[in-house]
C-alpha cells in the first residue's frame, strides 16, 4: 500500500513553524549514553521533558535513570541478540517488582554487524525467541517483533523469521512491529504504509528514525512532519528519534542531533521535548566529516554491553 500524493502534500504543510512546542506521550528516547559528557544523560529528563520512555538496546535499564521509577520514565528491556538470559533477566525484574510492559528484539538483524546491526539468521532468531521472548506473554508483556532495517530485505527477513517460528511448531506473536526509517518523509510513509498493509492487525513502534546528512532546514521540516503524522495515526503507539547525541559525533549527519557539539539543545532537540525553539546550530567535528565513527562506538558498546549505562 502506498499513500497518495496529496496526503504526502497535506503532510508536508506541517513544517517547523506549524508544530513548535507540540507534545506527545508517543514520545521516547533512543538512549545513547555519553562517558565523556555525562551531563548530557540528565538532558532528557530535565525540566519539563516530554519523554514517557526510554530503550537502551540492552535488557537492563540504565543506571543514569535509577532515580526515576518506571512510572515516571518508563524502561523498554531489548533482546539486542540471541542470549539464554533474557527471559529470566526480565523475569527478575518482574518479581523485584518493575513494571515491565513491552520488551524489544534483535535490532536490525538483516543488517551487518558493521553497521550496528545484530546480523542474525531468521532460524536462530526464531528458535531464541521461542526460549527467551514468547513466555513473557504468560506474564502480560507486550512482544516488540525483530526491529528490521527499512530495506526491502527488512520484510524479506521478517516473513522468513515468523515462517521459520511457524515451522518449529510455534506462532510467534508479535503484539507491534518496530520500524527503523533513514530517508525522507515521502519514503517513511510509504514504508509505514507498507508495514501496515503487510501486517494489518499489529500496531507500530518507530523505533529509530531520521532525515540523513541533508540540510538544517529540510531535516527540521522532516522532523515536525513525521512527528505531526505519528500523532495523528492511532495504530502508531510510540516513536523514539534517533538524535540524542552531540552532533560532532554523529554519522548520520550534525543535523539529526538534538545536541549541538557544545551540548545544548538544537531546534530539534528541543521541539522533541516539548519546547521552543532555540536556534542553536549544530555544527559537524572534522573528525567525524566522511566517516561512520558514530556507528562505530555505537557497534562496539553495544557489543560490550556498554549501552546500558
Amino acid at each position: 500500500m502506498r499513500f497518495s500524493t496529496s496526503l504526502l502534500l497535506a503532510a508536508a504543510t506541517f513544517t517547523s513553524a506549524d508544530t513548535l512546542q507540540t507534545r506527545s506521550a508517543k514520545r521516547g528516547l533512543v538512549f545513547v549514553p555519553s562517558t565523556e559528557h555525562p551531563q548530557d544523560n540528565q538532558v532528557w529528563v530535565s525540566g519539563n521533558s516530554d519523554l514517557t520512555w526510554y530503550y537502551n538496546y540492552g535488557p537492563s535499564a540504565s543506571p543514569a535513570y535509577s532515580n526515576l521509577t518506571q512510572e515516571e520514565f518508563e524502561f523498554v528491556p531489548m533482546l539486542w541478540s540471541p542470549t539464554t538470559t533474557f527471559l529470566s533477566s526480565v523475569q527478575s525484574m518482574i518479581k523485584a517488582g518493575t513494571n515491565v510492559t513491552h520488551v524489544l528484539t534483535y535490532n536490525e538483524p538483516d543488517g551487518t554487524s558493521s553497521s550496528g546491526g545484530s546480523q542474525v539468521s531468521p532460524s536462530t532468531a526464531a528458535t531464541n525467541w521461542i526460549s527467551q521472548v514468547q513466555p513473557l506473554k504468560k506474564l502480560g508483556v507486550k512482544l516488540g517483533a525483530p526491529a528490521v532495517t527499512g530495506s526491502p530485505g527488512g520484510f524479506t527477513w521478517l516473513a522468513d523469521f515468523f515462517d521459520a517460528c511457524a515451522s518449529q511448531g510455534t506462532n510467534c506473536t508479535a503484539d507491534f512491529i518496530p520500524i527503523h526509517w533513514y530517508g525522507n518523509f515521502a519514503g517513511l510513509a510509504s514504508h509505514i504504509g507498507q508495514v501496515r498493509a503487510t501486517y494489518p492487525n499489529t500496531s507500530i513502534w518507530i523505533t529509530e528514525y531520521a532525515l540523513n546528512n541533508d540540510t538544517l532546514p529540510d531535516t527540521q521540516d522532516f522532523f515536525n512532519m513525521s512527528a505531526e503524522y505519528f500523532d495523528r495515526i492511532d495504530y502508531i503507539d510510540r516513536y523514539s528519534y534517533f538524535g540524542s547525541f552531540r552532533s560532532d559525533v554523529s554519522n548520520v549527519g550534525p543535523n539529526v542531533s538534538m545536541l549541538t557539539s557544545k551540548g545544548l539543545l538544537t531546534d530539534i532537540g528541543s521541539w522533541y521535548l516539548g519546547g521552543a525553539a532555540t536556534n542553536n546550530i549544530p555544527t559537524e567535528s572534522t573528525a567525524v566529516r566522511g566517516a561512520a565513527a558514530f556507528g562505530t562506538v555505537l557497534v562496539m558498546a553495544v557489543a560490550a554491553g556498554f549501552m546500558v549505562l
